[in-house]
């Protein structure tokens, strides 16, 4: 296992905050992350909680806007929250706009030059990252569960709908819910994945859910003024897509809320719990 380098480690409702790099096998590149232990890591093995952030976020974003680690302590939850793209080598063109490149990986293993060559986000989340966790953390990796914000709410809704037997739970926050059908999406994928539509639903939650054996609840928060909503987020053809199948989806609208972190700040306690109820029975996934 690749060595860890701590970048910072503070002390944190009686646990640990740290921020950390390694190198990355996947993305071929250092790479960085954050983790918030809470106080019962010292005595053992506790869930994982993953979040992804969203465009133009790092691994930095979410602990310093969330205000998640209180919470997190009272249930013994561990938060894992990975940088949202590589950022070394540079790649022409990988930040001339902020919502593709440089803090944009959109979750994907990128099949298209010279993307491929580093932008593999999809098995860096749920293959790599999980591994580094388990080897130097006190998490335990049969009981993980999944969310995140706008990209970041893709990434978790895919990442769960594809690994099931990965993830006991998932939430999103204003999840980029159609991907395929979202200028952002169309965009990333294009060029990550190739101008063929046929591949992209691999990665597209709304896709997915027709075929998915994932069964459970599935929290989603939405502002209701959320300027993306209407064209990039569509979280409504995701629950269309839901019925008949496992999937329970619980899609709740906030009037008066937007896209921002203070949303997510508002309702981040619900979906700790959603996640803590289902992370709280031992054994696998």
């Amino acid at each position: 296992m690749p060595a860890l380098e701590i970048v910072s480690e503070q002390a944190c409702y009686g646990g640990v905050q740290g921020f950390y790099r390694h190198d990355s096998r996947e993305c071929a590149s250092r790479m960085r992350f954050s983790v918030y232990r809470p106080p019962q890591a010292a005595a053992g093995p506790v869930p994982v909680l993953y979040w992804l952030a969203g465009l133009t976020c790092t691994e930095e974003t979410f602990m310093v806007k969330a205000g998640a680690q209180r919470l997190a302590a009272r249930l013994g939850l561990m938060l894992v929250a990975p940088d949202t793209s590589p950022r070394e080598p540079r790649f022409p063109g990988d930040d001339e706009s902020w919502d593709f490149g440089l803090g944009a990986g959109f979750y994907v293993d990128a099949t298209e030059a010279p993307w491929s060559a580093n932008y593999r986000m999809y098995s860096y989340v749920t293959a790599e990252l999980p591994a580094v966790i388990g080897e130097h953390f006190a998490a335990d990796t049969t009981r993980q569960g999944i969310f995140g914000h706008s990209m970041g709410g893709h990434g978790a809704l895919v990442c769960a709908l594809r690994e099931p037997g990965r993830y006991r739970s998932v939430s999103a926050f204003s999840p980029v819910a159609a991907p395929s059908q979202a200028p952002w999406g169309e965009n990333a994928f294009a060029r990550f994945l190739g101008e063929d539509p046929a591949p992209w639903g691999a990665y597209d939650a709304t896709e997915l859910a027709r075929g998915s054996s994932f069964a459970g609840r599935v929290l989603i928060d939405q502002g209701e003024a959320d300027k993306f909503l209407a064209t990039q987020l569509m979280p409504e053809k995701f629950v269309a897509a839901c019925a008949g199948t496992g999937i329970v989806p619980r899609l709740r609208r906030h009037p008066g809320y937007d896209h921002s972190y203070w949303f997510v700040q508002t309702f981040i306690a619900d979906h700790l719990r959603h996640h803590a109820g289902a992370l709280s029975r031992p054994g696998a996934a």
